[in-house]
């Protein structure tokens, strides 16, 4: 296999494998119910490179130890970016199996950012190496054979991984603190951790391309729709639970929406935000309880978004105000990044 393979082959492989693995594990941020395909495809991916970056390590084996000893600055880049190239693929299946670290991020969390530094690190490598592949690297019916062959054995040995390893969701998410009111993992995208909030000195507004703008305070909230959702957080966990709270469409219908709606924000106390399609928002709820347990501060007390079918961070938390837009926010995606930075 390794004889068969050529050398452009193997290093646009390894090239279009790293792209490929950070391109899914974005998309995977935001999956829905219907997007299973893209853990599917980074995982295959994922497993088929490791036996690429085998084939690529063999081959490179003297000119490492002779660049070593030689102190070589390319070759010290080379050893760093395949140490990172091992550390994100051998996190991502210690994670399957069941592995934990210590600390507040969970190990899916480390693979991520490894996965990330390692993509920066091979842009840099790339820099001065970059070529594309020869007509003979694409056409040689041999060196296609042990490809296909080599990819064929990645997404075969990936299913087994998969069977063999710990209970999870198709996100790779596991069970955590279902049914037991707030006592799941408080968790927080970046820095977005505001000091506790006050019910009386809170109030909720509905605003923007509305009839009449409202505002309620924490008492005046006709908080009693009852709905089952599942919260699925990118760091690695799920938990099934029953929220209790005030229906979004409930509110729109009390302010009265025109046909150029289009969007419904929720933003949080923090200035973090999320945008919704209006119909999506309609069906979701702003929950004051969680389990018959009022939210704590850490799940978003006074009142949070439950989107069923969006990932946790999706689910804004310490909601102070609903707005109706034509378009969506696309600032909202820095927000969620630099908010709670400034506290």
């Amino acid at each position: 296999m390794d004889r068969a393979l050529p050398s452009g082959l193997v290093d646009w492989s390894l090239l279009v494998g790293v792209a490929l693995l950070v391109g899914t594990g974005l998309a995977s941020l935001v999956a829905r119910p219907g997007d299973a395909w893209l853990f599917v495809v980074h995982g295959g991916a994922g497993v088929a490179l490791v036996g690429f970056l085998g084939v690529k390590l063999w081959r490179v084996r003297a000119r490492v130890r002779a660049g070593v000893r030689a102190r070589s600055g390319t070759v010290a880049l080379s050893v760093l970016l395949t140490l990172l190239a091992v550390a994100a693929l051998a996190s991502g299946v210690a994670w399957v199996f069941g592995a934990t670290i210590p600390g507040p991020w969970t190990l899916l969390v480390a693979h991520a950012a490894v996965g990330v530094v390692t993509a920066v690190v091979l842009v840099v490598h790339l820099r001065d190496r970059f070529a594309p592949p020869s007509r003979a690297d694409l056409t040689e019916r041999r060196g296609a054979l042990a490809w296909a062959g080599m990819v064929t054995v990645g997404a075969a040995a990936y299913r087994v991984t998969d069977a063999l390893g710990t209970e999870r969701r198709y996100t790779g998410s596991r069970e955590q603190g279902s049914g037991e009111g707030n006592r799941f993992p408080v968790t927080a995208w970046v820095a977005d951790d505001p000091d506790p909030v006050g019910a009386d000195d809170w109030t909720l507004a509905v605003t923007g391309l509305v009839d009449e703008a409202t505002e309620y305070g924490y008492g005046d909230l006709p908080a009693d729709t009852a709905e089952r959702a599942l919260l699925d957080c990118t760091s690695g966990w799920y938990s099934d639970h029953e929220w209790t709270g005030v229906r979004v469409g409930d509110l729109l219908d009390a302010a009265g929406t025109g046909e150029d709606a289009g969007w419904v924000q929720f933003r949080s106390v923090t200035g973090y935000r999320w945008s919704l399609p209006v119909e999506e928002a309609r069906d979701a709820l702003l929950a004051t309880a969680v389990d018959g347990e009022r939210l704590s501060h850490g799940h978003g007390f006074p009142l949070r978004l439950v989107a069923p079918g969006r990932r946790g961070f999706q689910w804004v938390k310490w909601v102070r105000e609903v707005r109706v837009t034509r378009r969506r926010d696309r600032s909202e995606w820095v927000a969620i990044n630099v908010s709670g930075l400034g506290d």
